[in-house]
């Protein structure tokens, strides 16, 4: 047979071969042909011909096995589309059978023979006639186990062991094709991105053993580590002597190339290591990847069976693309797209060695990536004080609240029981690199008595050790091994060349000087949200933040806020030097004033005894406070304009840091003030009013002229309603899309994990509306809040500063709506710059709200 054929086409240069209609294995085997590497003769079987085969249609396979002689002996191998697909496992040494085992016998022994025919009894049996595996193992057990393999057979079929190879080739590829199309193959590659109707091809090869009375043996070699990607011949060579089989031995494992550990294949056979690695070179120039190539040697002859790359982790993706590049074999711009933007958080974040076993206690929401191991403590303070003593600790809460600040920051990783991807432990933890899982509701907490109970019934006590998989949502018991950060040179090469082609700017979501140090590192583009209430969370600051939330005297307050004022103009004046002229953007205080008081009697009986009053008076003080529905009351710009000193005193804090930081840079430094929960442009009036007098009082104190700029946080539906009048007054327009998402579906981020999933899975939502932005919904929101906006402002900046803005699709969004920026939490930054390129370098869909 040659050529293409109805069923089958024989793989030559010039076949038509494929990816999208004979699969990717296919069409790798056709490009070994064509660089004349030595291929065992192989036929594909198209998609189609397989879906047919599926179908009940029985091929002829007489023919097909026409193509390798009078007595073939063949393996078949699936070859789908793409290899992260899956498919059914190999079926080798198709063909064997009584006759065949006795002409083998006489050739490379009785031993060998034997072995090769049990084999493949076993795996018909097992992977196509589907029998019961525990009389074959039995049968391996006696003295002659073929004979005892084909009684099994005869006694689980009803029928002999088929010895006609083109009936066995028949039942071969109606099991492979079956199983592709079976409920839950199809479910498991629709998981790893297959589409439904994704095909199946499958290769028919000719078999080559790596068994005769020369040099013989099998192997796989790569040319790479395949976690480090850095260039290493990594592999194995099991050689197989006509000595070996005589003495029943499976073969002498070899090292590929010189290793002072043991003999190597470079050692034994330095002419066919030297062919096999000049295939692999040949192979990374003329294929353009790394690739895994496996191969035998029969009586001193190489054939290489398979060539497909080398499954690696992101770590050595990204050296193997920039490495590739360098070279010259690809362009940057295709390094670029062969990284997936989201692969990049393995390489910013110690991880959890997913070659490491694992004990799982609990599962939950994947809130922050990253792996961490660590003492279990229940309580901020417990967390402080394990950091005091450098043991590491996991803290585990309810949820969090921001009197935990102070305590997740000393700990290595979150846990808590409720919450999603927006609760404040998943956007804080997120904002300190730190491990989270979140909305872990098959567990049971006890604060009292200092425990966690699992859905398994386990107990674990505070001070048990405990290993937190933030990027896979789970909690391990005990400590597992990690693999630890990788920003090498290989990392910032593809960073810069990903600016070099992105067009949108990627800032970060910064409080402190240390979140500012992280955004600098990751080369954001500034800084877009400053959230100033992260400030007060140390423990002399609160203090006195309670001072000032608990006076209702105007004089007390305004001497609390003069003590805070001096601590505000040191951060703000350290962001500036950090970020070295790069944008600032500081929102004003937002969060409501109760969320700084304590609320637990420890707390309460604390700030009792600092204040010097009785523990019934802080309480009723504090309960008077408290409002039925906080995220919706007195916060933001309410704060503002009913409480004005606050704001007056922060602005105040900025200009002045904006003075001695412009006069340490030796340029001006022009800060961006934002005012956040704006609804009306009433509310913009009132504060830009003060604002201004803060500006002009304080440049007639220091005799320094400067300027900054004004915006909006666009939080609530009416804000970006009515974007045309509140651009009046406003440079910039940043839209904070966790709060707008809350507000726009009348949901709240904290609770909505609960029913979520339940929601997601019977396509109320297509996705979690907080992880994924809601382009239809919340993104028309967007979209009609620019459009207002440009028509009284034409060059207003636009921006999104929600947790959204590190998600591509999000960046994807905003790049059609022509925003200037997004912002993120500082780890996500190399994500948010690579996705940016991505999207830069394709071509973008149109956003249509009807769709």
């Amino acid at each position: 047979m040659s050529g293409e054929t109805k069923d089958f086409t024989l793989i030559t240069p010039t076949a038509e071969i494929a990816d999208t209609t004979h699969g990717g294995r296919a069409k790798c085997l056709q490009r070994l042909v064509r660089l004349e590497i030595p291929v065992p003769r192989t036929v594909s079987l198209s998609f189609e011909a397989v879906h047919q085969i599926a179908d009940g249609h029985r091929p002829d396979t007489a023919r097909l096995l026409s193509a390798f002689g009078r007595q073939p002996l063949v393996s078949v191998r699936p070859s789908s589309e793409d290899p992260d697909w899956g498919g059914p496992g190999a079926v080798l040494n198709i063909g064997m059978n009584d006759e065949r085992r006795a002409q083998l016998a006489e050739k490379l022994g009785q031993e060998a023979a034997d072995a090769l025919y049990l084999r493949f009894i076993i795996a018909y049996a097992s992977d196509v006639a589907r029998l019961d595996p525990e009389p074959f193992e039995e049968a391996m057990e006696t003295g002659d186990p073929v004979a005892a393999a084909l009684a099994a057979y005869d006694d689980e079929a009803g029928v002999p062991f088929p010895q006609d190879p083109a009936k066995q080739l028949a039942e071969v590829l109606r099991s492979m094709a079956r199983a592709w199309e079976g409920v839950s193959a199809r479910l498991l590659r629709q998981a790893r991105g297959a589409p439904v109707d994704a095909g199946l091809g499958l290769v028919v090869q000719d078999m080559a053993h790596g068994l005769g009375a020369g040099e013989s043996g099998s192997g796989i070699i790569r040319m790479i580590d395949k976690v480090t990607g850095a260039h290493q011949i990594t592999g194995r060579y099991r050689r197989k002597t006509p000595a070996m089989r005589a003495m029943g031995r499976k073969g002498e494992e070899l090292f590929l190339a010189l290793d002072p550990r043991g003999t190597s294949m470079q050692d034994e056979a330095p002419e066919l290591f030297d062919m096999i690695v000049d295939i692999a070179d040949k192979c990374r120039h003329r294929l353009r990847e790394e690739m895994e190539i496996k191969f035998t040697i029969s009586e001193g002859q190489l054939r290489v069976l398979d060539a497909v790359r080398v499954q690696r982790g992101a770590r050595a993706n990204v050296n193997v693309a920039v490495a590739l590049a360098e070279d010259g074999i690809i362009s940057p711009r295709e390094a670029l797209l062969r990284v997936e933007p989201s692969s990049l958080t393995e390489l910013l974040h110690t991880q959890v060695d997913p070659e490491a076993e694992r004990d799982v206690i609990l599962s939950g929401i994947a809130a922050s990536p990253g792996g961490a191991t660590g003492r279990l403590v229940f309580t901020a303070r417990a967390a402080q004080t394990s950091a005091s003593h450098e043991i590491p600790c996991i803290l585990v809460r309810r949820e969090t609240t921001p009197e935990d600040i102070r305590g997740m920051h000393a700990a290595q990783g979150i846990i808590t029981e409720r919450g999603g991807m927006t609760s404040h432990a998943a956007v804080i933890a997120r904002g300190l690199g730190l491990p989270c899982v979140v909305g872990a509701s098959g567990m049971q907490i006890s604060v009292r008595k200092k425990t966690v109970t699992t859905a398994d019934g386990r107990v674990f006590q505070e001070g048990d050790l405990v290993t937190l998989d933030g990027s896979a949502g789970k909690a391990l018991a005990g400590a597992v091994p990690m693999l630890e950060p990788s920003l090498d040179e290989p990392f910032r090469k593809l960073m810069s060349w990903a600016d070099e082609v992105r067009d949108i700017g990627i800032r970060a979501n910064a409080d402190t000087p240390q979140d500012a140090h992280m955004a600098h590192t990751f080369n954001a583009d500034g800084i877009g949200l400053c959230r100033t209430e992260h400030m007060f969370f140390e423990p002399a600051r609160l203090m006195v933040m309670r001072e000032m939330i608990f006076t209702d005297n105007k004089a007390d307050r305004q001497s609390a806020l003069e003590q805070l004022l001096p601590m505000q103009r040191e951060d703000f004046v350290e962001l500036f030097r950090i970020m070295a002229g790069l944008p600032v953007c500081i929102r004003l205080f937002d969060p409501p004033l109760h969320e700084f008081l304590p609320s637990d009697r420890e707390g309460l009986m604390g700030m009792a005894e600092s204040l010097d009053l009785p523990l019934s008076d802080v309480t009723r003080r504090v309960e008077s406070l408290s409002e039925f529905n906080p995220m919706l009351g007195m916060r933001g710009v309410r704060l503002g304009v009913t409480v004005p000193e606050i704001y007056d005193m922060q602005v105040r804090a900025i200009f002045e840091a904006t003075v001695e930081a412009s006069q340490q840079a030796g340029k001006a430094v022009v800060p961006e003030v934002m005012i956040p929960l704006v609804s009306a442009k009433r509310e913009v009036e009132l504060v830009k009013a003060r604002i201004d007098a803060v500006a002009a009082a304080v440049r007639i104190e220091t005799g320094v002229e400067f300027a900054y700029r004004l915006g909006v946080m666009v939080e609530t539906p009416r804000a970006a309603l009515r974007a045309s009048e509140i651009a009046s007054h406003a440079s910039f327009l940043s839209f904070g899309t966790n709060d707008l998402t809350q507000m726009t579906y009348g949901l709240s981020r904290d609770d909505a994990g609960r029913f979520m999933g339940t929601y997601v899975s019977n396509g109320v939502f297509p996705e979690d509306p907080f992880h994924t932005l809601d382009k239809e919904g919340v993104g028309e929101l967007l979209e009609l809040g620019a459009a207002r906006g440009r028509t009284t402002l034409p060059g207003i900046v636009l921006s999104v500063c929600g947790e959204h803005g590190g998600d591509p699709d999000t960046i994807a969004f905003c790049r059609q709506l022509g925003f200037d920026y997004v912002s993120c939490s500082p780890f996500r930054v190399p994500v948010a710059r690579l996705a940016a390129a991505h999207l830069a370098l394709k071509p973008a869909k149109p956003f249509n709200p009807e769709v």
